[in-house]
Protein backbone atom coordinates (compact mmCIF):
# COMPACT_ATOMS: atom_id res chain seq x y z
CA UNK A 1 0.00 0.00 0.00
CA UNK A 2 1.47 3.39 -0.99
CA UNK A 3 2.19 6.10 1.57
CA UNK A 4 -0.38 8.36 -0.12
CA UNK A 5 -3.34 7.34 -2.20
CA UNK A 6 -2.69 7.82 -5.91
CA UNK A 7 -5.28 10.60 -6.15
CA UNK A 8 -3.48 12.74 -3.56
CA UNK A 9 0.10 11.95 -4.62
CA UNK A 10 -0.40 13.57 -8.03
CA UNK A 11 -0.42 17.04 -6.48
CA UNK A 12 2.93 16.46 -4.79
CA UNK A 13 4.50 14.99 -7.90
CA UNK A 14 3.31 17.96 -9.95
CA UNK A 15 4.65 20.36 -7.30
CA UNK A 16 8.02 18.60 -7.32
CA UNK A 17 8.23 18.88 -11.12
CA UNK A 18 7.32 22.58 -10.96
CA UNK A 19 9.99 23.27 -8.32
CA UNK A 20 12.59 21.34 -10.33
CA UNK A 21 11.67 23.21 -13.51
CA UNK A 22 11.88 26.54 -11.67
CA UNK A 23 15.35 25.68 -10.35
CA UNK A 24 16.55 24.70 -13.83
CA UNK A 25 15.10 27.91 -15.25
CA UNK A 26 16.88 30.01 -12.61
CA UNK A 27 20.16 28.19 -13.29
CA UNK A 28 19.90 28.71 -17.04
CA UNK A 29 19.08 32.40 -16.61
CA UNK A 30 22.11 32.91 -14.33
CA UNK A 31 24.34 31.20 -16.89
CA UNK A 32 22.89 33.37 -19.67
CA UNK A 33 23.64 36.54 -17.70
CA UNK A 34 27.21 35.38 -17.07
CA UNK A 35 27.68 34.45 -20.73
CA UNK A 36 26.41 37.81 -21.96
CA UNK A 37 28.74 39.64 -19.55
CA UNK A 38 31.70 37.55 -20.70
CA UNK A 39 30.86 38.20 -24.36
CA UNK A 40 30.62 41.94 -23.69
CA UNK A 41 33.99 41.97 -21.88
CA UNK A 42 35.58 39.90 -24.66
CA UNK A 43 34.28 42.35 -27.27
CA UNK A 44 35.79 45.23 -25.28
CA UNK A 45 39.13 43.42 -25.06
CA UNK A 46 39.10 42.69 -28.79
CA UNK A 47 38.35 46.33 -29.51
CA UNK A 48 41.20 47.43 -27.23
CA UNK A 49 43.61 44.99 -28.89
CA UNK A 50 42.57 46.23 -32.35
CA UNK A 51 43.17 49.83 -31.31
CA UNK A 52 46.62 48.96 -29.96
CA UNK A 53 47.53 47.14 -33.16
CA UNK A 54 46.37 50.09 -35.29
CA UNK A 55 48.30 52.62 -33.22
CA UNK A 56 51.46 50.49 -33.26
CA UNK A 57 51.90 50.50 -29.49
CA UNK A 58 53.19 47.35 -27.82
CA UNK A 59 50.64 44.77 -26.73
CA UNK A 60 52.26 44.38 -23.30
CA UNK A 61 50.39 45.72 -20.28
CA UNK A 62 51.71 48.86 -18.59
CA UNK A 63 54.68 48.28 -16.28
CA UNK A 64 53.15 50.35 -13.49
CA UNK A 65 50.66 47.58 -12.63
CA UNK A 66 51.77 46.23 -9.22
CA UNK A 67 49.51 43.14 -9.43
CA UNK A 68 51.49 41.63 -12.30
CA UNK A 69 54.43 39.48 -11.34
CA UNK A 70 56.67 37.32 -13.45
CA UNK A 71 55.88 33.60 -13.41
CA UNK A 72 58.26 31.33 -11.53
CA UNK A 73 61.11 29.78 -13.46
CA UNK A 74 60.04 26.20 -14.30
CA UNK A 75 63.66 25.00 -14.28
CA UNK A 76 64.37 26.14 -10.74
CA UNK A 77 63.44 23.89 -7.86
CA UNK A 78 62.55 25.15 -4.42
CA UNK A 79 64.97 24.19 -1.71
CA UNK A 80 63.78 21.31 0.41
CA UNK A 81 65.14 20.45 3.84
CA UNK A 82 67.16 17.28 4.16
CA UNK A 83 65.10 14.33 5.26
CA UNK A 84 66.33 11.80 7.73
CA UNK A 85 65.08 8.24 7.36
CA UNK A 86 62.27 7.31 9.69
CA UNK A 87 63.07 4.67 12.34
CA UNK A 88 61.97 1.16 11.56
CA UNK A 89 58.70 0.02 13.10
CA UNK A 90 59.15 -1.96 16.31
CA UNK A 91 62.42 -0.29 17.31
CA UNK A 92 65.88 -1.91 17.55
CA UNK A 93 66.20 -5.61 18.40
Amino acid sequence: MPALPFGHAGKYVAAAYIVFFALVLIYVSIMAVKLSRMERELAELNELADRRLESGSPAAPPASSPERTSPPDPTSRPEQPERTPAPAAGGPR
